[in-house]
């Protein structure tokens, strides 16, 4: 069947358009949601776990709601899958560790009760690195999903949200959820060819869903396009009495903007201190989107900035490490428990940060902020690449390392950032730009992304053998 036919390669927004006027039948797309899974995961291991009778059953509710005039909202019967971080009473969350493969969660997720409330129905749970603390997206023994856009040499998909990006990408859903500690839903939306939002702190519910960071911790939209994007941060955002981080926060609708182009808008490029490092080809795509954005009208701006994107790495991978081991410190200390032999080196060094240091930390912090705020005045969003390099064989990685060059730094300062598909290597692997704009401003971000996404239309090219 062809894509644009196929429900699974349907984009997410006309999925839902057309359940909507009973045209598809919540049904038949989860149905055929599920048989793709059932033939293409055992290559790509993308899920944890597979909801599969839940998933007919609500499915089912859906379209009788539907025809009796009963429908929720413009989303129901729309299938998701969720990270396996996402807390849902009774079911399995693993954080991504065999160490807690029967460990049943307690609670359900605020951010799980709004997409149930909203009518999703929930496919499963996807892959994650262990405790979701890397960026490569591997997992030494809950397995690596496979990166879809290389059929024959395994390649890094990202992570954490490793598996939400390959699912995504290879339609075994329509889109997912993923959190972003300091690049977790962009990494894997670079290296899959994906729209991923990385929303500010307050912005979506953490609540229920294991942590890493809280300090840095955020949930996101990962789609396979900019307007499927908005439509589902739409659907997780908002107030939460459960987690006082988004109670001074709105609720946010990033579409009565996300139309208007970017004539007027100051858009910075990458300084040329930063290029060091990045594939040629990363470059040349990088360019050509900031062509792409100027002939729409934006105005391509220099600017200074206060700090070295090496330097905010390495201030967050400090606050990381000191609050990952103060959640995690009694398993990373327990040598006899089987952890990632990749993982276990990131978060110990958290054990020989002192209060007085963390604290230091956080200062430095804020004083980041301000001076990155007095840097960007005036400017509507940064641009950089989302990744160096497009995605690498699992062979080439080197775990002590970390591909976050240009995703921690939003995390550290307290912004809001969306990658987005900017063009292909000649192998045909996805690269990815990043649109970087301050706190509590996605919807400028997506609006940014959106008109360079119709201008350029990279997002409809599908891996192998998935259509293009």
């Amino acid at each position: 069947m062809p894509p644009d036919k196929d429900p699974c390669f349907l984009p997410a927004h006309v999925l839902a358009a057309e359940i909507g006027a009973r045209r598809l039948s919540p049904v038949a797309v989860v149905e055929a949601f599920l048989e793709r899974i059932g033939a293409e995961e055992g290559k790509l291991r993308a899920f944890v776990e597979v909801y599969e009778e839940d998933a007919r059953l609500a499915a089912e509710a859906a379209e009788k709601a539907i025809r009796s005039g009963h429908a929720v909202g413009p989303l129901h019967g729309v299938p998701i899958a969720l990270k396996d971080l996402v807390e849902i009473e009774g079911r399995v969350t693993t954080g991504g560790s065999f160490v807690w493969r029967d460990r049943r969660s307690k609670v359900t997720a605020s951010l799980v009760r709004r997409l149930l409330a909203a009518g999703f129905v929930i496919l499963g749970k996807t892959h994650t690195v262990e405790f979701a603390m890397g960026g490569w997206g591997t997992n030494q023994h809950m397995g690596t999903p496979w990166n879809p856009w290389d059929q024959a040499l395994a390649r890094t998909p990202g992570g954490s949200s490793a598996g939400s990006g390959v699912a995504v990408a290879a339609g075994l859903a329509p889109w997912a959820i993923g959190t972003d500690t300091g690049g977790s839903v962009r990494l894997p939306s670079s290296w899959c060819g994906l729209a991923g939002l990385k929303t500010t702190i307050g912005r979506v519910s953490t609540y229920g869903i294991l942590p890493l960071s809280p300090t840095l911790d955020t949930p996101g939209p990962m789609a396979r396009s900019v307007e499927d994007a908005a439509l589902l941060y739409r659907a997780m955002a908002g107030p939460d009495p459960l987690d006082g981080k988004t109670l001074g926060h709105a609720a946010e609708d990033p579409f009565p903007g996300l139309r208007r182009g970017v004539k007027g808008l100051r858009l910075a490029r990458l300084p040329a201190a930063e290029r060091e490092g990045v594939e040629s080809e990363v470059l040349s795509a990088y360019e050509e989107a900031l062509q792409d954005l100027a002939r729409l009208g934006a105005e391509i701006v220099e600017i200074a900035l206060p700090c070295r994107f090496g330097d905010y790495t390495r201030a967050t991978g400090r606050i990381i490490a000191a609050e990952s081991y103060f959640l995690l410190g009694d398993l990373i200390d327990n040598e006899a428990l089987p952890l990632d032999e990749a993982v276990r080196p990131r978060i110990r060094p958290g054990r020989e940060i002192a209060a007085r240091d963390y604290l230091a930390a956080l200062a430095e912090r804020e004083e980041a902020k301000r001076l990155f705020a007095e840097a960007i005045g005036g400017i509507d969003a940064l641009l950089t690449p989302t990744t160096q390099t497009a995605a690498i064989p699992l062979d080439a990685v080197d775990q002590n390392s970390t591909p976050a060059h240009f995703t921690r730094f939003v995390n550290f300062l307290d912004l809001c950032a969306l990658a987005l598909p900017d063009g292909f290597t000649k192998a045909g692997l996805p690269i990815s730009l990043q649109i970087v704009c301050r706190g509590y401003e996605e919807a400028t971000a997506l609006r940014i992304g959106y008109a360079y996404e119709k201008a350029t239309r990279w997002h409809e090219r599908r891996p192998p053998g998935s259509g293009s």
